[in-house]
């Protein structure tokens, strides 16, 4: 991972924020430059439609790239000032013109916001060794009804590649065994599989169809005088 892929990830550029910010339009890629470092090194930061961030530091004394700023095992001493400080512009342009996305999958991030529209929660991420997992609690009983986490898909598939997300949801276990058997479905991540279920977050699935899944979840992480009534008037 870059420099500048690890300061942009889980955001969403906000494209009317980099003109204001001091970004020109060459083409069709915004361009910020700046000096840093008393002079010594000029930042360029390129932008793409799509929102892909690059970056190329220039060293001016000698009018050439910065190359050891991308070496990874440099990052003490002059090099490392000189990578902090490049961090710093980053960090900066992200705080100006990004969205900050709590997830790294679009389809988690949307979830996320129907939840906390639904029922005014948002996650938290309890673990500081996997900042990434985020639960869904029902502050009533503070009882979980989701947990979002990343994933490399051959947990699930064995042959298939790359990283993703799911969703682990508490279901009515008489459900469970018929969902297995749909696309996009599994045996709950480490979670109790009689009563759990985990669904990919890479758009295999409906929108729709986890919303659906994700309120009934949420049902079982009432309290049961309210469970009862929700149960009985059908919502």
């Amino acid at each position: 991972m870059t420099i500048e892929e690890n300061i942009f990830k889980q955001s969403q550029i906000n494209f009317k924020k980099l003109l204001p910010f001091g970004f020109s339009l060459q083409g069709s890629d915004y361009i910020y430059e700046e000096k840093f470092m008393n002079g010594d090194f000029i930042a360029r930061i390129t932008i793409s439609p799509s929102g892909l961030v690059n970056g190329v530091v220039y060293d001016v004394a000698n009018d050439d790239i910065y190359l050891p700023l991308r070496v990874e095992n440099l990052s003490t001493g002059y090099v490392g000032q000189v990578k902090d400080a490049y961090e710093k512009i980053l960090r900066k342009i992200k705080q100006a013109c990004c969205l900050v996305n709590l997830f790294t999958q679009p389809q988690s991030n949307r979830l996320a916001d129907f939840i906390r529209q639904k029922f005014g929660d948002s996650p938290d991420f309890p673990w500081e060794k996997y900042d990434q997992f985020g639960v869904f609690r029902n502050p009533d009983t503070n009882k979980w009804y989701g947990l979002i986490m990343p994933i490399d898909k051959k947990r699930l598939t064995p042959t298939a590649s790359g990283q993703t997300e799911i969703i682990n949801l508490k279901i009515d276990d008489k459900k469970i065994p018929l969902l297995l058997t749909q696309k996009g479905f599994y045996p709950a991540y480490h979670m109790n599989k009689k009563y759990w279920i985990t669904l990919i977050l890479d758009e295999t699935l409906n929108d729709e169809i986890i919303f659906q899944l994700i309120t009934e979840s949420h049902t079982f992480s009432e309290k049961k005088s309210t469970r009862k009534k929700h149960l009985s008037s059908g919502k």
